[in-house]
């Protein structure tokens, strides 16, 4: 290239804004260098450590969302791309770190039918027909869901109402109970024996039937129709009518299952993950048994629009088993809902045992998933027990009752008539159960109650209905004593949260340790207040420490205090009579309190007891002369207990 050439050249490249100047370098102090032209180490090293950083922070971030206990991020874990075959356990809570395996127990729900016959007087004649019963065998549910989420709050004031005598109803539940089923309605006629008819010592087995048959035919019979052979003998014993080594307990209790948590501050933790397998034994509509298991009509119909294209041509076979699992909407909430749902096929059908997940998503939405971590599915139906999930039994009742379509009035029956024997805020226990023997519904009656057993921690109490002469029906323990107590033992709306119990304790302002003389239930200033019993007021003023304080009189030397309260009732005084369930005064904080709270007190012959576990006499016991009557009606309801029912079916799912 000669001169002229590189000459042009470079008046391109410099046309071009080509700059002829020195290398990069790391020295930024050398000579004439411009400054720009050095390279720096920290700069350099600073840029990559950010990106590093910001790389790891986003990665972190990420992986907490979707593993964190307390997100929504349910879903994603539910759209894992492997799901492993494990070895462990299906009790074992793969979500939550833990030393130890989580106890299950089986949840039993034997809903049955039992036909028997009864004899009835109408209308002066006397009737033998069929009459069907239903039997609940049940454990107390360990979940809380949306299905009691609308519960009405615990009330004592509405629990007495609720236990209030009620009126015979068109059903003589006192009638008698025979072994000897008969077709529709057999009217009974009694007729005395011929006065010349006198038998022989000894007869034949012809001369016998000839003999019950001329009975027979002399005393049944029905109008404008000939003779109708019909015979149902009373047996020497009731219990002769059942099969021979029927058990008459209930068989819905939880064996071999032991609770054990590790802290007992895992029941004050709040609300964590549990899973539930269950099978559906018969066909039926999906939405009834995702409704009884949780779902909300709203959840229920996204569950069907996300599985609608994912069901079996020939829709789903008998026998179906489900796995639930749940957890709660947000930290506070006292309720679970779905989390994840799996379908399986019944075991050994052809085919892939998975047939759909679905998961709740960010968003609310239920979305397909994929089949979670593959477990063996139990034989029988069981729940993880989470400590923190146990309800109380009060919400344990309205669960397990309306998952077994028991109307509302009934559940609140049910209620009332344990309520003043068993703390309704106290946590249930794995493996409690509940009894119900009801009347079948039909079209011209509704069911009517005959028998509700609860067992709480191994002990079981049990009221069987009895209508007196004049058609007052009530319910009844063995010894004929109603369930409703003397005194209430939280005598204030809602019942209060219980902040002290009665004891020693170190006194919330002196420090010092003191006898606390009863029980501290907070509620809202203003709460009302009512009279645990009938009695005449004996003290109605301040008095120190109390503040503002009320003592109530009751017979055979039982006495009852109530103190900080804000305010009185205007027209009560010392000496005015009030009865169970008076409004007396409102909740307040006067006197040595630190907060809003009742201090209740009842004393026994002028010793203080505790209020919460001293046993109360029962308001109302059963009159001498009804005595034999109530055996023999008690006799009759557990002899249908002891029957063997046809299984009733209560969670059933078909195609959506």
């Amino acid at each position: 290239m000669n001169a002229a050439q590189r000459n042009r050249h470079a008046s391109l490249l410099r046309a071009s804004g080509f700059e002829d100047g020195p290398a990069l370098t790391v020295q930024s102090t050398d000579g004439e260098i411009p400054q720009g032209r050095e390279l720096s180490f920290a700069w350099l090293s600073g840029t990559v450590m950010t990106g590093l950083t910001s790389v790891l922070l986003m990665g972190a971030a990420l992986y907490v969302s979707f593993q964190g206990q307390d997100t929504f991020s349910t879903a994603y874990k539910a759209l894992q791309l492997a799901a492993p075959k494990l070895e462990q356990p299906f009790a074992t809570d793969i979500t939550a770190k833990s030393s130890r395996i989580r106890p299950v127990a089986a949840t039993r729900s034997d809903l049955e039918t039992i036909e028997a016959s009864i004899r009835q007087v109408v209308d002066g004649r006397e009737i033998l027909r069929n009459q069907p019963f239903t039997r609940l065998r049940a454990t107390l549910a360990t979940t809380a869901t949306s299905l009691s989420a609308d519960a009405p709050a615990y009330d004592p004031v509405a629990i007495l109402n609720a236990t209030q005598p009620l009126q015979a109803g068109a059903l003589d539940l006192n009638a008698d109970v025979y072994g000897t089923d008969v077709d529709g309605e057999v009217a009974v006629r009694q007729a005395d024996m011929p006065a010349s008819f006198i038998p022989a010592r000894a007869i034949s087995d012809e001369v016998a039937a000839d003999f019950v048959r001329g009975s027979a035919e002399a005393t049944f019979y029905t109008e404008d129709a000939p003779p109708t052979l019909a015979y149902a003998a009373l047996g020497p014993s009731l219990d002769a009518l059942a099969k021979e080594g029927t058990p008459s307990s209930p068989n819905g209790i939880a064996e071999n299952v032991t609770v054990v948590p590790k802290t007992t501050l895992a029941a004050n933790n709040g609300p964590g993950r549990t899973e539930r397998f269950l099978t559906v034994r018969e066909v039926g509509p999906l939405a009834d048994t995702l409704v009884r298991n949780g779902f909300t009509r709203a959840q229920v119909s996204m569950v069907e629009n996300t599985l609608a294209n994912l069901m079996p041509a020939s829709g789903l076979p008998a026998g179906i088993r489900l796995r639930i699992l749940y957890g709660p909407l947000t930290s506070d909430s006292n309720s679970l809902v779905p989390y994840r749902m799996s379908i399986y096929r019944p075991e050994g059908v052809q085919g892939d045992p998975h047939i759909a997940t679905v998961a709740l998503s960010d968003n609310g939405q239920y979305v397909v998933g994929l089949q979670p971590d593959w477990v063996d599915f139990p034989h029988e139906d069981i729940e993880q027990i989470n400590v923190g999930n146990l309800p109380t039994v009060y919400r344990s009742i309205w669960e397990t009752g309306r998952k077994h379509d028991l109307d509302d009035d009934t559940i609140q029956r049910i209620v009332g008539m344990f309520a003043y024997d068993v703390d309704m805020t106290k946590r249930i226990s794995a493996g409690d159960t509940i009894e119900i023997l009801e009347t079948q519904d039909a079209p011209d009656a509704k069911p009517e109650l005959l028998y509700v057993s609860l067992n709480l921690s191994g002990t079981k109490r049990q009221l069987y209905r009895f209508a007196t002469e004049d058609g007052t029906v009530d319910f009844y323990d063995p010894d004929g004593e109603t369930g409703k107590r003397f005194l209430n033992r939280r005598p204030l709306e809602g019942g209060g949260t219980l902040r002290s119990r009665f004891g020693y304790r170190i006194h919330p302002i002196f420090k010092t340790r003191k006898l606390h003389t009863g029980v501290d239930l907070a509620a809202r200033s203003g709460t009302p207040i009512y009279a645990a019993g009938d009695g005449v007021i004996s003290y109605y003023r301040w008095q120190s420490g109390y503040g503002n304080k009320i003592e109530i009189q009751h017979v055979n030397g039982y006495e009852t205090a109530y103190g900080h309260l804000s305010r009185y009732v205007d027209g009560l005084g010392v000496g005015s009579k009030v009865r169970q369930g008076q409004l007396i005064g409102y909740v307040g904080s006067t006197g040595q309190s630190t907060g809003p709270h009742l201090h209740f007190e009842i004393l026994i012959n002028g010793n203080l007891v505790d209020p919460l576990s001293v046993k109360l006499p029962k308001d109302n016991v059963l009159a001498p002369q009804y005595r034999d009557a109530f055996n023999q009606a008690m006799a009759q309801i557990d002899d249908l207990l002891a029957r063997e029912g046809t299984p009733t079916q209560v969670a059933a799912a078909k195609t959506p």
